[in-house]
């Protein structure tokens, strides 16, 4: 008799992954090690559907014993003792997006990095959905792959966010363009070393062979040389420099070059803000012409995309002070991004979940823009301290967002702007980036 499968992990991917195995006819375990879960709550938002057994808290042996796999949701690290036990016993360890790979169809687009995923990410699906008809835009980006899999077909195109969690644990995910954006140090407190987060990242690209693509920024000096490794064909971007083959700025034009160079668009042409972002189009633009989008599709679209919300955001103007939302600058490099974006003295909210992050680079990138540091959250004393020890005093504290945006909005004058950019992530005070962004529009707009 067939064994059943341990989906680890009750939230939105544990959900979508235990909706296609019972598709698939599998018989399946739902686990959290929550104890206080309700597991009527977890019912409900897994449709009342029966074949789906639900345990909470420890996981007693004998259901180690009857399974055959088990499909890791991304936030669970993979290091746990639960899941070595796992392994030991000869368990399949995979996880949603190896899962989602195996039982959709049609081509995958996948995009990682530790910045710029999501608005590439929304781009190349706003260029896909121009060119074909069937096109899906899922992961990290917040619509599970596992949800929107039983809906493909060969026809159909997965344009893919994936995190290093999402990408420790496929086997066979194999796209056919992937993308590494950039890699600085994030998630430490998972991934443990930059180099076992490094392997993570470069995961993307494991399967993919000569017939396929990679794209790079060739500014990265770790993906730079990781493209030198690769049997695929890579394809670089570059803001800094001419390449002879790939996709650079030059003064201020896109442009592409396979044999002879093509003008993609002007950096004015775009609604996107900063170097960073031109970046993103590069990526995106790279992505879609690698797999053989027209060009004059790629021009119209990202001339006509407007970005993604959370990310150098524009909220308001208030008593002529603009407000932005930047909540999804989760880790300094990120935050680094939304300040070289301002082109106003700034405010600057930050400060959250203690990432095991260093912050002097992101302090040194203020650059004489910043008129005060507002900070709140678990980080607010190590973000100080860093910032002292490099000479900047103008430092208020604050015990939460609602009391951050007042003291800006006391404080700023006409001509100046608010930025949440918080180099930290949410958790503690907010279930994610979304909420802690939507949570600043609201105070904001409520001014």
């Amino acid at each position: 008799m067939e064994k059943k499968v341990l989906v680890f992990g009750s939230g939105i991917s544990g959900i979508g992954a235990c909706s296609l195995l019972l598709q698939a006819g599998r018989e399946v375990i739902l686990y959290d090690g929550n104890a206080s879960l309700c597991p009527e709550e977890l019912k409900k938002r897994l449709g009342n559907q029966d074949g789906v057994e639900i345990i909470l808290g420890d996981l007693p042996e004998e259901v180690l014993q009857s399974v055959d796999m088990a499909v890791l949701s991304p936030g669970v690290p993979t290091d746990l003792p639960v899941v070595n036990r796992m392994r030991k016993m000869g368990i399949c360890i995979s996880g949603e997006i190896e899962l989602a790979y195996t039982y959709g169809k049609g081509d995958v687009l996948a995009i990682t990095g530790t910045n710029g995923k999501t608005t590439t990410t929304a781009l190349l699906g706003e260029i896909m959905k121009n060119y074909k008809r069937s096109v899906f835009v899922v992961g990290n980006i917040g619509n599970p792959y596992t949800l929107a899999a039983p809906q493909m077909t060969k026809d159909s195109v997965a344009v893919a966010e994936v995190s290093s969690f999402q990408l420790e644990t496929i086997h066979e995910f194999h796209p056919r363009v992937s993308a590494i954006l950039n890699i600085t140090p994030d998630h430490l407190n998972r991934h443990h070393t930059m180099d076992a987060y490094i392997h993570a990242k470069e995961n993307v690209a494991k399967n993919q062979d000569a017939k396929d693509v990679c794209v790079l920024n060739y500014e990265d000096e770790v993906l730079r040389k990781f493209g030198e490794t690769l049997q695929t064909k890579v394809l670089y971007f570059s803001s800094r420099r001419k390449l002879e083959k790939g996709i650079y700025l030059e003064e201020g034009n896109i442009i592409y070059r396979e044999e002879e160079p093509m003008v993609v668009c002007h950096v004015t042409e775009l609604k996107l803000l900063g170097t960073h972002n031109y970046e993103n189009v590069m990526a995106a633009v790279a992505m879609a012409a690698s797999y053989g989008v027209p060009m004059d599709i790629i021009r119209k679209t990202i001339r006509e995309f407007a970005g993604v919300a959370h990310r150098i955001e524009f909220v308001c103007e208030k008593k002529g002070v603009a407000y932005y939302n930047d909540s999804k600058g989760t880790n300094p490099d990120a935050a680094m991004k939304g300040i070289q974006a301002m082109n106003r003295p700034t405010f600057l909210i930050g400060g959250g979940y203690d990432k095991d992050s260093t912050y002097e680079e992101w302090i040194a990138s203020f650059d004489g823009k910043v008129k005060q540091l507002v900070l709140l959250g678990q980080t607010k004393e190590k973000i100080a301290q860093a910032a002292r020890a490099l000479g900047f005093e103008n430092i208020i504290f604050t015990e939460s967002l609602d009391e951050a945006v007042g003291v800006c909005a006391k404080l700023a004058q006409p001509g100046d702007a608010v930025l949440l950019s918080p180099a930290c992530a949410s958790w503690g005070m907010f279930k994610n980036y979304e909420e802690r962004g939507d949570k600043f529009k609201e105070l904001v707009n409520a001014l």
